[in-house]
């Protein structure tokens, strides 16, 4: 009989949780299983037009999460003592942190999983897997420029005590896969076309602007 655990989560019918419980897949680290037409003590259930609820669920995925789910999970049919319920399995996603795109990238719309049940994430993790993530993207972008220099670099860590040797290029992961400098190393070189910009407000609907400044 199956049981809710970890990987697997139950549901007797497709209800408006479905967003959440795959988004708390798709930010596991080993991805999930959920099965519509089960109830919580494992028992199947019939459900009528299994073709049209799979068409749904997988419309569901696709338009209403983010980053892209193509390719990420499987909506099928299987039999439960001889009744047939949708088995969706989701792989763990490559851009952490998926969320509901209604409700956009905060608490409320990223969700995690936690032994048998679903829960929010904190703001602080989901900045850290976005973090990870924009790293992983930046990586693989190649360098506009490639005569790059790190003097200032060097300065900084040598403030720290520490020292930055030959290999640091390598050891701070500022090569795409080809061997070339990344974007990463043109956000460290002592050049760059970068320029961020520093807007301050008054009050909190960002209406009344009193200070508009962008630093190179």
């Amino acid at each position: 009989m199956l049981q809710e655990s970890n990987r697997i989560e139950l549901k007797a019918t497709l209800n408006d949780k479905l967003e959440k419980e795959i988004v708390a897949f798709l930010n596991n680290r080993e991805g999930g299983i959920l099965y519509i037409g089960i109830d919580d003590k494992g028992h199947p259930i019939i459900n009528p037009d299994m073709d049209a609820m799979q068409l749904k669920i997988a419309d569901r995925i696709k338009n209403n999460i983010l980053p892209s789910t193509l390719g990420l999970f499987d909506v099928i049919t299987e039999s439960i003592d001889g009744i047939a319920v949708i088995k969706i399995v989701i792989s763990s996603g490559l851009e952490k942190p998926y969320y509901i795109k209604s409700k956009g990238m905060s608490p409320s719309g990223c969700y995690m999983r936690l032994g048998t049940s679903t829960q929010p994430m904190t703001t602080e993790l989901i900045d850290e897997l976005y973090a990870k993530r924009i790293h992983t993207t930046l990586r693989n972008i190649s360098s506009p420029r490639h005569d790059l220099t790190f003097a200032q670099l060097k300065i900084y860590y040598q403030e720290r005590g520490l020292e930055l040797n030959k290999q640091f290029a390598n050891s701070l992961e500022l090569f795409t896969p080809d061997g070339k400098y990344n974007y990463i190393a043109y956000l460290l070189a002592d050049e760059n076309g970068v320029s961020i910009k520093v807007a301050k407000y008054a009050g909190k609907n960002k209406v009344d602007l009193k200070e508009n400044e962008e630093y190179g």
